[in-house]
């Protein structure tokens, strides 16, 4: 079971320069992520998944991405439209394409792959053109008048905002990551068009056009807030951040702030992106209700919100819509246990989830955000995508037994979207830096280069099917930092050893070794951790336990409810592992149980239930 974090208010006092200048654009990160160009991935499993990821982006035909974009300028298109959440009939057509050039402007960025560049260039000249025809700035794959209509009836289409959000922040990171500067006139173009609609409406409809308690809101505004910060951190058009704070409001950011956990009921994704938002305000103005909000909201989140695999999201406490009824939303605090739907864990909400925790991360270098962000990626992240197709389901079941039920194809909903993105993105949260320090926090066979410093460290292993992990140093000459490896709350009994030699060094669970000394070319460290089965339980149900071996989260390889007998502690006895084969005998019966992120097609169970009658 999670433990509860008394308080986190107290980690960073607002400074006093951020209240005389309340826009200054300040620099709060104490761990600094390296840069994407920065760290490469090696072959391993890890990268298999990227390249599944990459494959399926680079099959995508460009003239059906572009279908909808081009009818709704006037312009001809013989291409097939595309099917699910993109079909010509359906209000939230267009989001994917612009997750789909933030995920390929990433990788462009990384690798400069030149079908991925030519694809990336392609798509904005012809997004150019619509927008150019539409001549006000807007750009969208569906017309202008679904902002009429949310204006007027604060509903009545399907999350305008959310879609023009996807499209905006695409745009951006074609600019940012590519330097693509049509793409960086198309964004500001976009955001002055959203400035001239709220420029013309008064705060009272301005409060009921986002506010989004409702189940499955439609006026859902996506990171709207998000994108505006980031599009100002590049503009410092004061007007981009006057527009940003239209979408964050108080009676969502007030209650978290004050530390009031007013998540039951609200739509997960919805919502999480807007908190990603208040992380970038608090970032560019300093303002300490904001960074209160997100501290306070990352903390009701996953330790009263989250699964044992640090996933949210399920059936909502009152029932108003259909999807309300098994899926996408948050319940009571702390009861979990009656959740477990098919439908519960969405992955959009588990991908947004490790933004805001990487955040946390960066502003503290605290490893409770490493810790988590280490079991999201592993059991929740690397769970949702097929390692046999790199297809990727919407939601991550953990019930018993269950199925993962993979998207296919052609089916474009919104976390085919945000995965496609987040599979784009597996070298980021691995390595992170200060002028002294540098931090490891996932294992991942890689290769990061400190420029700054002159060096790189090259990781390799098969964690966390191996519990070994090594890295060694290039440099061309010796050069004095702190390496930090981090160290789990499983990894009570971890062996270190720096140029083959054993150290002595005091273990502390949930914490870093500290390696402290002039590195020199070829200088090595090797890590070695021993795993241990172990059960967390639900918040609500000390009977209701999922199983973990070291980080792994372990799913029972069957297609019946699992009904187990005995106390914890006998069932830890009776857990084995022979030959990478886990096995659990119990009650006249022998389970097989797989990492959850290996489950492809077979029927599973993560919690299981003791009844002991």
């Amino acid at each position: 079971m999670f433990i509860k974090i008394a308080s986190i208010l107290f980690v960073f006092t607002q400074l006093s320069s951020f209240a005389q200048n309340p826009l200054a654009n300040h620099d709060i990160e104490k761990a600094k992520p390296f840069s994407s160009t920065s760290v490469i991935l090696s072959p391993s499993w890890i990268k298999h998944r990227e390249d599944l990821n990459t494959n399926y982006l680079e099959s995508l035909d460009a003239e059906r991405l572009l279908h909808n974009f081009r009818v709704n300028a006037g312009f001809p298109s013989n291409a097939k439209p595309l099917d699910g959440w993109e079909s010509p009939s359906l209000g939230l057509r267009g989001h994917f394409v612009g997750h789909y050039i933030s995920a390929v402007s990433t990788l462009v960025e990384r690798n400069k792959e030149p079908l991925l560049t030519q694809h990336l260039n392609y798509m904005i000249e012809e997004l150019y053109k619509c927008q150019q025809a539409l001549g006000n700035g807007y750009l969208s794959a569906f017309p202008e008048k679904d902002f009429d209509t949310l204006e007027a009836t604060f509903g009545g289409v399907w999350a305008p905002y959310y879609t023009y959000n996807k499209i905006m922040q695409g745009l951006l990171d074609a600019y940012t990551k590519t330097n693509n500067q049509k793409a960086y006139k198309m964004v500001v173009d976009m955001a002055s068009y959203v400035e001239k609609r709220m420029s013309k409406l008064d705060d009272a409809t301005i409060e009921k056009l986002l506010y989004t308690a409702a189940a499955n809101p439609s006026n859902e505004a996506g990171a709207m807030n998000e994108v505006l910060y980031k599009l100002y951190r590049v503009s410092k058009n004061p007007n981009h951040l006057k527009l940003a704070k239209i979408f964050d409001r108080d009676w969502f950011v007030t209650p978290l702030a004050n530390n009031d956990d007013i998540l039951s009921g609200l739509h997960s994704n919805t919502h999480l992106v807007l908190v990603n938002g208040f992380a970038e305000r608090y970032a560019v103005t300093g303002e300490a209700l904001y960074k209160n909000a997100v501290y306070n909201f990352w903390d009701m989140l996953i330790n009263h919100h989250a699964y044992a695999n640090g996933s949210s999201s399920g059936p909502r406490p009152n029932v108003t819509t259909k999807t309300s009824l098994t899926a996408e939303h948050w319940g009571v605090p702390d009861q979990l246990s009656n959740t477990m739907t098919k439908e519960i864990a969405e992955s959009c909400v588990s991908h947004n989830t490790q933004k805001l925790t990487a955040t946390l991360f960066s502003w503290t270098a605290n490893p409770m955000y490493a810790e988590t962000y280490m079991n999201t990626f592993h059991n929740s992240v690397m769970a949702l995508q097929s390692a046999n197709t790199g297809a990727v389901v919407y939601h991550l079941p953990l019930g018993s037994p269950r199925k993962k039920i993979f998207l296919k194809d052609n089916d474009f909903r919104c976390c085919n979207g945000s995965s496609i993105e987040a599979f784009s993105q597996l070298n980021s949260g691995i390595y992170y830096h200060d002028d002294s320090n540098l931090w490891v926090n996932l294992y991942v066979p890689s290769k990061v280069n400190w420029d700054e410093k002159n060096i790189s460290i090259e990781q390799t292993g098969n964690f966390p099917t191996s519990s070994e992990v090594s890295f060694s140093v290039s440099a061309k000459k010796k050069t004095a930092f702190n390496l930090n490896l981090f160290v789990p709350s499983w990894g009570k009994k971890v062996e270190v050893y720096v140029n083959n030699i054993k150290q002595e060094i005091e273990i502390t669970p949930n914490s870093y070794v500290h390696i402290n000394r002039e590195w020199k070319n070829s200088d090595t460290v090797k890590l070695v951790f021993h795993y241990d089965f172990c059960i967390k339980t639900m918040p609500d149900d000390k009977n209701v336990i999922a199983i973990f071996y070291g980080p792994i989260l372990m799913a029972f390889q069957n297609d019946s409810e699992i009904i187990l007998k005995g106390k914890h502690e006998t069932i830890l006895s009776q857990l084995s592992k022979n030959d990478n084969v886990f096995s659990l005998d119990n009650a006249d019966s022998t389970y097989i149980l797989k990492p959850l992120y290996n489950i492809d097609e077979d029927m599973y169970s993560v919690y299981a239930t003791i009844r002991n009658y």
